[in-house]
């Protein structure tokens, strides 16, 4: 698996630190070069640039993509840049559900296909995991980079529509 993350803050070092242990190479893109440690696992690559579009770009096909940068004029950018590949595993972005309806919006505005933003994971992480420290995202970050992996992010995060409580009884039953 070849995951590209972009922000080397604290959930990124975070994250580097469990993805170490995972059989991954982890290309590590900031444009900030203090920012990454002396000493990285042996599956992480840092890559201080000013030109993280270019990394998107550059990236093999089949790649995971993970934005959490410090700033979301470039994580907007990195988001529309990833969106109009076809050829990514799983993107996810760190940020609220506010952010991900302007992003969505805004992504849509500049032509991204609705379609390909519904391939947009944010916020990012397994649900149910409501602790914002950066370990226990990194572990809900984790936890969704296997499974998508495994072929089941993009089918578990697909809405779904809701049982109305009228047939819930008859669905298990059978009876529709």
């Amino acid at each position: 698996m070849h995951v590209v993350l972009f922000g080397a803050g604290h959930v990124g070092h975070a994250l580097v630190a469990l993805l170490a242990h995972l059989p991954c190479l982890v290309q590590w893109v900031d444009t900030r070069d203090e920012c990454f440690p002396d000493e990285v696992p042996p599956n992480v690559q840092p890559e201080p640039t000013d030109t993280p579009d270019a990394v998107v770009d550059a990236a093999p096909p089949g790649s995971c993509f993970l934005v959490m940068t410090h700033n979301h004029a470039l994580d907007f950018a990195l988001a529309e840049r990833i969106l109009r590949r076809d050829d990514f595993a799983y993107f996810g972005m760190i940020g609220s559900r506010t952010k991900r309806v302007k992003f969505e919006r805004r992504l849509i505005d500049r032509g991204v296909a609705p379609e390909r933003v519904a391939d947009m994971v944010c916020p990012i992480g397994v649900s149910g995991i409501v602790d914002k420290a950066p370990p226990a995202i990194a572990v809900a970050v984790c936890a969704e980079l296997l499974q998508a992996r495994n072929g089941a992010a993009r089918a578990w995060r697909k809405p779904t529509a809701a049982v109305p409580a009228d047939l819930s009884g008859a669905l298990l039953l059978g009876d529709i």
